[in-house]
């Protein structure tokens, strides 16, 4: 596949499209530095002439049009040679102004020399396939391009950095040598192999994979986030409630009842935490029109789907029958009782109300006010504390942060753990032998040590093209 060919030549704009400070079109391969040379014109020189080109430093001048030898735009370009570049090969960059012409102009003359585009990914994939970064560091790229808050940056930047493949890489390296010893005594049953302790090094290995494991839920909420449904009946003051927790005027705020009839939705930041907010309309069973009635089901829906419910009462009014609905139709998600309006005098229940069951009793309950925003930082530490359940970040610890790390850890656990149990049982080595094949092949496929092309291809198609 031509995906995986290292000897094209290959071009990309790594710049976001559009109009900005600056553009540039990277290129990586064995022809990168004599396209360079046709397309780069320094001032006083004449039009293709080749020019030194020090490595790694900033040179000014102009990308012209070899045809034409007409100049397209002004531009810094930098020459980075092999194997002291990011893919390891000879790499350019040209940084030209960032319009869109301008830098799709120089990507087309790139191309008309002998590059091709880029395939989306495919810098990274060569710089993995010449070892400068293994495949968790690879993925680890794509995670600080997409990461939406500083810890959920922190810990893409600590995966690229080799912290959690070093982990990986150490429990991988005791089950080969466990799994060495074994096919030495299956391959030379009449020599005298001296006896190896076995259960200390696969124990020792399956304990820093379940620790590892056990990082893996928070982990993945500093990467993915979280949906956070705010919902209750009409004129609680959920959109007052979204507002403030953004620090601006983002859902339309009026006294009367059913204003919002349709699902809001906005990313914030708590405490490192991308949390998606979903604002739905007030979920009442006398909905009046097809629009109420439309906004009440998708209500439900933006429910349904929400990993955390903000279940949002009038503290200023008694419970309606409503807010008893809403409760009971939450089911099993986790839930926080936000008893909204403390600005106002508090209804107090009638007598024997507090002693009776409800839907909700156990869920945490915080009393604020949308209105003059207290208690909306205490919400946001519950919120924090409910979603990590206490949990604080520590930087220095690798977290796993991918859905395929975690099944690939989990998998190795369960084998290793068969293994164990095998030796515990005296079964033949052969067939604990197979065990730790099959963990050693888990672990390696984290790292890219056992990943065949099928994988490679659908980690870095993920990639934005030119990255």
């Amino acid at each position: 596949m031509a995906f995986f060919s290292l000897d094209d030549t290959i071009a990309a704009v790594s710049t976001p499209l559009g109009e900005g400070g600056i553009g540039i079109v990277k290129i990586s391969g064995p022809q990168a530095v004599p396209i360079l040379r046709q397309l780069f014109v320094r001032p006083g020189e004449p039009a293709g002439t080749h020019g030194d080109l020090p490595p790694r430093s900033l040179i000014w001048g102009h990308i012209t049009d070899p045809q034409t030898r007409q100049a397209v735009d002004e531009a810094l370009v930098v020459v980075m040679p092999a194997p002291h570049s990011y893919t390891c090969q000879n790499v350019v960059e040209i940084q030209s102004h960032g319009g869109i012409i301008s830098v799709q102009k120089i990507l087309q003359l790139t191309l008309s020399l002998g590059a091709r585009l880029a395939e989306p990914g495919e810098m990274t994939l060569r710089a993995f396939i010449n070892g400068r970064l293994d495949l968790a560091q690879a993925e680890a790229v794509l995670d600080i391009v997409q990461a939406r808050t500083d810890a959920a940056l922190r810990v893409a930047v600590d995966q690229l950095g080799g912290h959690l493949s070093a982990q990986i890489r150490h429990a991988r390296s005791q089950l080969v040598e466990v799994l060495a010893y074994l096919e030495a005594s299956i391959d030379f049953v009449e020599d005298e192999i001296p006896q190896q302790d076995i259960l200390g090094p696969l124990s020792e290995a399956r304990g820093a994979m379940t620790e590892l494991l056990a990082t893996a839920d928070r982990g993945k909420i500093y990467r993915h986030g979280i949906h956070a449904a705010i919902v209750g009946r009409p004129n609680v003051g959920k959109s007052s409630l979204l507002n403030t927790l953004l620090r601006g005027d983002r859902a339309i705020v009026t006294p009367v009842p059913g204003t919002t009839r349709d699902t809001l939705q906005e990313s914030i930041n708590i405490q490192g935490i991308p949390v998606v907010l979903v604002d739905t309309a007030g979920i009442r069973s006398a909905a009046e029109g097809e629009v109420e009635r439309l906004g009440v089901d998708r209500s439900r829906q933006a429910l349904q789907r929400a990993d955390l419910v903000l279940l949002v009462t009038d503290g200023s009014q008694p419970l309606t029958e409503e807010d008893w609905d809403i409760a009971a139709s939450i089911g099993n998600k986790t839930v926080l009782v936000v008893i909204n309006k403390c600005d106002l005098p508090t209804h107090q229940p009638p007598p024997g109300t507090l002693d009776q069951p409800t839907p909700l009793s156990d869920a945490p309950q915080i009393h604020i006010s949308a209105l003059t925003g207290q208690g909306i930082d205490q919400l946001e530490q519950l919120i924090a504390d409910t979603v990590l359940g206490g949990q604080v970040f520590a930087s220095d610890a690798p977290l796993v942060t991918s859905s395929r790390h975690q099944a690939l850890l989990s998998a190795a656990v369960t084998q290793v753990t068969a293994a164990i149990e095998g030796h515990h049982l005296s079964r033949d080595a052969d067939l604990i032998a197979i065990d730790l094949r099959d963990a050693v092949d888990s672990l390696g496929e984290i790292t890219g040590e056992t990943a065949g092309e099928d994988l490679l291809e659908v980690i870095f198609s993920r990639f934005c093209i030119g990255k």
